[in-house]
This record gives C-alpha cells, sequence and structure tokens, in this order.
C-alpha cells in the first residue's frame, strides 16, 4: 500500500513492549462492583453464583490464549500469569491487557445468563473490568505475588463473614458492626462467629478462604530434590517460533482445571512443575 502524507502520525506512538525473561501478570478488576453486586442483589458475603461466572470467563480466556500457564482469582479480580518465554503480541503491554480484559468481559456478559437467568442485564448496570500488566524477574516474586493475593482472599474473606454474620444474623448496623470489628485480628473474628453464632469457619467452603486457582492439568508428579525456594531461577533463552506453536498445540490439548488449594506452600508447585518451566507434562490416560 503506497504511503500518504498522513502517515507521519505512527511516528507518535510509543513503545510499550514489556521486558523480556520476565513473568508477565495481568490482574483485571471489576469497575465499580460494589453497585452492581448491590444492585443485581448478590448474596453477602459470597455469592457463589457470581464466582462460579468469574471462574467460568477466565477458563474461557485460558482457552483462547494457550501461553497462559495460570491464574487466580478472588472476588472480582483475576491474575492471568505469562512465563518468561511467553511471545505473544511480541510482548506488548497495551496488546496483552485490552485482549485480556476484553475477552474476558465478552464472556462474562455472555455467560451471565446461565448463572442469573432471573436477573437479566440492563443498562445502565453492566459489568466492565479493567487491567494492568506488571512484570516479575523470577519464579521466587511470582509465587510472592501469587501467595500475597491469597493471603488477601484469606484476610478480606474471614473480615466479610463475620461483618455480614453480625449484621445479617446479629441484627446489627453495617455501622455498629464496622465499629465492632475495627482493631481484631483473625482470632477475634473466628470466636465472634463461633460463640454468637455457632459458626467454625474451618467448615466454610474452600472458595470463599483461597479463592480460586486455574491451570491446565497433566500427570502430577512426585516431588524431586531442587534448589531452594528463594534461589534465583535461571530462564530458558527465547524460544523459536516453530517451538512456541507446538508448545501452544500441546497446551490447547490439556484441561483447565478449576480449583481451591493453597499456592503458598511448596506441595502445589512441585507437583505441577509445567507450570513454572512452560514446558507441558503429559497428559492423563
Amino acid at each position: 500500500m503506497a504511503n500518504s502524507r498522513f502517515e507521519y502520525v505512527k511516528s507518535f506512538e510509543q513503545s510499550d513492549v514489556l521486558l523480556p525473561n520476565t513473568w508477565i501478570v495481568v490482574r483485571i478488576d471489576g469497575r465499580g462492583f460494589h453497585k452492581l453486586s448491590d444492585h443485581y442483589a448478590f448474596t453477602k458475603p459470597n455469592d457463589r453464583r457470581a464466582l462460579d461466572l468469574m471462574n467460568a470467563a477466565a477458563v474461557e480466556v485460558m482457552k483462547e490464549l494457550p501461553d497462559l500457564c495460570i491464574a487466580y482469582g478472588v472476588s472480582d479480580e483475576y491474575s492471568f500469569v505469562f512465563h518468561p518465554n511467553c511471545q505473544l503480541f511480541e510482548r506488548r503491554n497495551g496488546k496483552l491487557v485490552t485482549t485480556i480484559v476484553s475477552t474476558f468481559t465478552a464472556h462474562y456478559i455472555y455467560k451471565w445468563s446461565e448463572y442469573f437467568p432471573d436477573r437479566p442485564l440492563l443498562p445502565p448496570h453492566l459489568p466492565s473490568f479493567d487491567g494492568r500488566a506488571v512484570i516479575y524477574p523470577n519464579n521466587r516474586i511470582l509465587r510472592d505475588y501469587m501467595s500475597w493475593r491469597q493471603v488477601d482472599c484469606h484476610i478480606n474473606n474471614l473480615y466479610n463473614t463475620t461483618f455480614w454474620t453480625m449484621v445479617l444474623q446479629g441484627g446489627m448496623s453495617n455501622t455498629d458492626a464496622e465499629q465492632e470489628l475495627k482493631g481484631t485480628v483473625s482470632a477475634d473474628k473466628n470466636e465472634i462467629l463461633f460463640k454468637r453464632f455457632g459458626i467454625n469457619y474451618n467448615n466454610e467452603l474452600e472458595i470463599y478462604k483461597k479463592g480460586t486457582v486455574l491451570y491446565r492439568q497433566y500427570e502430577l508428579e512426585e516431588p524431586k530434590p531442587t534448589k531452594s525456594f528463594t534461589d534465583e531461577e535461571s530462564v530458558e533463552s527465547k524460544q523459536s517460533r516453530s517451538q512456541q506453536d507446538k508448545i501452544r498445540k500441546l497446551r490447547r490439548k490439556a484441561q483447565v482445571v478449576i480449583d481451591h488449594v493453597d499456592i503458598i506452600r511448596d506441595e502445589f508447585w512441585e507437583k505441577r512443575p509445567w507450570i513454572l518451566s512452560g514446558n507441558p507434562g503429559k497428559l492423563p490416560v
């Protein structure tokens, strides 16, 4: 195509390529979801349908983008992780973020009626999400990020469970419940739940306490002796396009698993080495 005199405007575009050989985490968050959840009467403190809808949309993102190796979700947020070897969209920040956000939002809206058949979506109360990309230099820091999100899930869920139990079952006002919980620690909240309402927090569903982790399922492996978790991890050299295509095909064959497990301890990662290595494992027989 011939150049035109207007093509100079391309010179204003800035490069947004993310650093090579680093983990890329694209975290999306619901915009105005507090008002949205109130409008559509989400159950407090947790609406299982809303969480299942988030997970269903995230699974579709994982299926459409085989470069993703793991994702973690809680409440109205989801973190999608690309391996350091990923070359999707030449690692351009804007392309990665907008693709994740738009794909997730499309599936979230498309699947809404499956989970809320009696509450059709109507403007102006429509769900939308924003997103950002953050890069992490090694496995240790990537795992610390994932641990941070799961710890945050536990802290927020314990507070919300206690708060809404005091309001809905205890008849307290929102202000009074908030005031009583100010300055309390986990033990205090557990005591309130158990002594006042006979609720053992440990018996709450794992999806509420631990959030949701998505990954591709291969045969679990027995943990092997490895170097310390705190050691720096070496990153493989850049893969050729043919290698990338071959790995994508292998990943597409694997089932995307929805799990609610501890991802802070080593066991999860040691039994699923393909997540950190970026190399597909053996498909289950």
